[in-house]
């Protein structure tokens, strides 16, 4: 599906914000019909949402280019809201639904049924649109293993910080949340790792705190996420340079491809030494995969 570092949730009910969704970078356009948008105003935003994604779509054939991800954030499993949500917003444009507050697999797997069943009634192709379910609960967190390979649809998997406190009766001031969240936190992007799927961490609410944001790009990477949910623009530049390979990362990745394809190729050993440390066929894997998300940023 291409890069997923960022994640922008654009609500469905704000036509200058959908408007304005039509120039944003992010790699993800995320148009939201749950949180954002009132209970009296998701018949409004699917109808709006389903006009932007037409407009978008007409524009990516003049100009024979896609550069973004387009995704639809439904209700969550248990509003009864989700056949409505998708009977309106999957057609041709659409590239992914998120599915909030999913806390087993047996709701994924309901939810892949109808957007087959809609695609074959819409002539897209089968199997094109992708689920990312979300995971908000602490029964989500203990299933987000079963949940992330429970289908072929998944690509990723999210995190969903405010909405697993609030699960877990966790009140917390201001950012004092850290310790409260940092096992499922953690947990996310291991279970998505071992299902073969991306994990996109979860917001940073304050986005007047760019250090803050910073700080916690940086600690959501460390943990192993391969991307953000923002709720600004101004977030998402920040986003992409902590997700992406730095010049130093690429020019070791590009020092340790050179050092073992030589090695191979004079038959040597398969560890070398660069620079002063061993390498092995473990660094080459790594050195390869940052070189190759390189090239997936620039598409």
């Amino acid at each position: 599906m291409g890069s997923s570092r960022s994640l922008i949730f654009i609500p469905g009910n704000n036509q200058r914000f959908l408007e304005k969704s039509k120039g944003i970078n992010s790699d993800i356009i995320c148009y939201d019909l749950e949180d954002s948008v009132p209970p009296e105003k998701k018949d409004v935003a699917r109808g709006y949402i389903e006009t932007t994604i037409k407009e978008l779509q007409s524009k990516n054939k003049e100009i024979d280019k896609r550069e973004r991800i387009i995704a639809v954030r439904t209700n969550s499993p248990g509003s009864g809201q989700i056949s409505t949500d998708l009977n309106k917003v999957v057609i041709e444009g659409l590239d992914a639904i998120v599915i909030p507050k999913v806390d087993d697999a047996s709701q994924i797997l309901e939810i892949s049924e109808l957007i087959a069943k809609l695609e074959g009634e819409r002539n897209i192709p089968t199997g094109h649109l992708r689920i990312m379910p979300s995971i908000e609960s602490a029964l989500g967190v203990v299933n987000a293993f079963e949940i992330a390979r429970c289908n072929e649809r998944v690509s990723s998997i999210l995190f969903g910080i405010f909405d697993f406190l609030h699960d877990m009766k966790i009140d917390t001031p201001h950012m004092d949340i850290l310790n409260s969240y940092m096992y499922a936190r953690a947990k996310v992007p291991v279970d998505a790792r071992a299902a073969g799927v991306d994990s996109i961490d979860s917001i940073w609410q304050d986005i007047n705190d760019m250090n803050g944001l910073n700080k916690d790009l940086k600690l959501g990477k460390k943990f192993g996420y391969t991307g953000k949910c923002i709720i600004h623009p101004s977030q998402i530049d920040p986003v992409h340079k902590i997700f992406s390979p730095s010049t130093q990362d690429i020019e070791w990745a590009e020092k340790v491809v050179q050092a073992l394809d030589n090695a191979q190729k004079n038959l040597a050993t398969g560890a070398v030494r660069l620079e002063g440390k061993m390498i092995d066929a473990v660094h080459y894997k790594q050195a390869k995969r940052i070189l190759d998300s390189t090239q997936l940023t620039k598409q």
